[in-house]
C-alpha cells in the first residue's frame, strides 16, 4: 500500500473513534445533567419541608417554654410567699423571746435588789408593805398622776371627767388589769398640815400612792425616779405611765395604743422633743447643766404624759442610786436611757391640743390619747376647762368597757 492511501485509513480510522466518544460524552452529560436536574428540584422542597417542620417544633417549643416558665415563675412567688411567712414567724419569735429574756434579766435585778435593801436595813415604803399580796396579779399599765398639795382642786376635776371612781376604779383594776393613782410624796415636815390633808383626802377617795420622798418643784426628777422604783414594786404591770394633773387623757385610746407595742421590749413612748438648751438664769426650764448638751437636747419625750413598758421601769428602780437628776424631769428620764438599747416611739396623739384641735380629730376618727396647751404645759386653766375638753373630745365611757387589750 501507497503512502497516501495508508494516510487516508488513518484519517477514516480516527474520524470513527472521534465521533463514538462524541456521542458518548453527549450521553453522559444528558444523563448528569438529568441527576443534577432532579437533584435542584428535590431539595427545595426538602428545604421548604425541613422549614416547616422547624417552624412547628418551634411554635410547640414556644408554648412548652412559656407553659413552663409560668409554672415556675408560680411556684417561685409560692416559694416566695412560704419563705417571707416564715422570715414573719422567725421575726416575731426573736422579738417575743427577746422581750421575755429581758423581762427575766429585769425581774431578776429587781429581785437582787430588794433582797440587798432588807439585808442592809432599809425602809421599805408603807404601800408595798400594805398591798404586797396585789403584786402577784398581773396588770396591763399603771397610771401616775403627778400632783402637789396646793392642786386638790384639778384633782376633783380629773376625778369628775377621765378618773374612774368608787366602784368603776376597782373594776377597772380587775376587769381591765388598769391601775390609776395621784402620785404624791411628803411634805417638808412629815406628818405635818400639808401630809394630814392628803390622808384624810385619801381616806375619802383611795387612789393615791405615797411616795418616800420630800416634794419640791426642783425635785420633780427625784419624785419621777421614785415613782417607777415605787411602782415597779407595788404592781407587776407591762406598762408605767406618767400624766401631769392639768392634762386630759383618754384611757381607752392609751390602752389601745399601748397594747399595739406590747410584743417589742424596752418601749419609752410619747411625743419626742429635742428643744433648747436654756442656759440663761432666771428663765423658766433653765439648766444649770447646759455645758453637757450644747445648744439642743437629746430626743425625749415631753413631760406631760410618757410611758415606758416594765423592763425600762425595772431598770430605773434597780439603778436608781446612780442615775443622775438633771433639773427638768423629762430631760433626765431621756438621758438615762442614753446607751441603752430602748426603742423611742413618737406618736403626736400623746400631746393633742385642746378644742378645737382634739374636737376636729376624734371627728375623723383619730382621737386624741391625751390633751393639752403647749403654751401652759398643761390644759390654761384646767380646773375650769377640763371638763369642756372631756365633753368634746373624750371617747366616751362606753369605750373604756368596751376596750380589749
Amino acid at each position: 500500500m501507497s503512502l497516501k492511501s495508508r494516510g487516508v485509513a488513518e484519517r477514516t480510522s480516527r474520524s470513527v473513534v472521534s465521533q463514538k466518544w462524541s456521542l458518548l460524552l453527549c450521553l453522559g452529560s444528558f444523563c448528569a445533567g438529568m441527576l443534577f436536574t432532579t437533584r435542584m428540584w428535590i431539595i427545595p422542597e426538602i428545604k421548604s419541608g425541613i422549614a416547616r417542620t422547624t417552624t412547628v417544633e418551634a411554635e410547640k417549643l414556644k408554648l412548652v417554654s412559656e407553659g413552663c416558665i409560668t409554672k415556675f415563675q408560680k411556684h417561685v412567688k409560692l416559694v416566695s410567699k412560704d419563705i417571707f411567712g416564715k422570715v414573719s414567724k422567725t421575726h416575731h419569735a426573736i422579738q417575743t423571746l427577746d422581750k421575755t429574756i429581758s423581762n427575766l434579766e429585769m425581774d431578776l435585778a429587781a429581785a437582787k435588789a430588794a433582797q440587798e435593801s432588807i439585808l442592809s436595813g432599809a425602809p421599805i415604803s408603807e404601800e408595798i408593805k400594805k398591798d404586797d399580796s396585789t403584786r402577784k396579779r398581773k396588770y396591763f399599765m399603771v397610771v401616775g398622776i403627778n400632783t402637789a398639795f396646793s392642786s386638790r382642786k384639778r384633782r376633783d376635776s380629773v376625778r369628775a371627767t377621765w378618773m374612774p371612781q368608787g366602784e368603776k376604779r376597782r373594776k377597772l383594776e380587775e376587769e381591765k388589769g388598769i391601775i390609776i393613782r395621784f402620785v404624791i410624796g411628803h411634805g417638808a415636815t412629815v406628818g405635818g398640815i400639808l401630809d394630814r390633808a392628803i390622808e384624810a383626802e385619801d381616806k375619802k377617795h383611795g387612789d393615791f400612792l405615797r411616795l418616800d420622798h420630800i416634794e419640791g418643784y426642783l425635785e420633780l426628777s427625784a419624785k419621777t425616779k421614785t415613782y417607777f422604783a415605787t411602782a415597779v414594786n407595788l404592781w407587776d404591770a407591762e406598762y408605767y405611765i406618767k400624766v401631769d394633773d392639768d392634762v386630759h387623757v383618754n384611757i381607752a385610746t392609751l390602752g389601745e395604743t399601748l397594747a399595739r407595742h406590747r410584743k417589742k421590749p424596752r418601749i419609752y413612748i410619747g411625743c419626742m422633743k429635742s428643744g433648747p438648751v436654756l442656759s440663761r438664769k432666771g428663765v423658766r426650764y433653765h439648766e444649770p447643766e447646759y455645758w453637757k448638751f450644747g445648744d439642743k437636747y437629746f430626743r425625749h419625750a415631753t413631760g406631760q404624759i410618757y410611758a415606758i413598758s416594765k423592763d425600762l421601769a425595772t431598770y430605773i428602780s434597780v439603778n436608781q442610786h446612780v442615775l443622775h437628776k438633771y433639773t427638768n424631769e423629762d430631760v433626765s428620764l431621756g438621758a438615762w436611757f442614753i446607751g441603752l438599747d430602748v426603742q423611742h416611739i413618737d406618736d403626736r396623739r400623746l400631746c393633742c391640743g385642746t378644742p378645737p384641735d382634739c374636737e376636729w380629730k376624734a371627728q375623723a376618727g383619730n382621737i386624741c390619747v391625751a390633751s393639752f396647751d403647749w403654751t401652759c404645759s398643761g390644759i390654761c386653766r384646767s380646773v375650769d376647762r377640763i371638763k369642756e375638753v372631756h365633753r368634746r373630745c373624750g371617747e366616751g365611757e362606753n369605750a373604756l368597757w368596751k376596750a380589749a387589750f
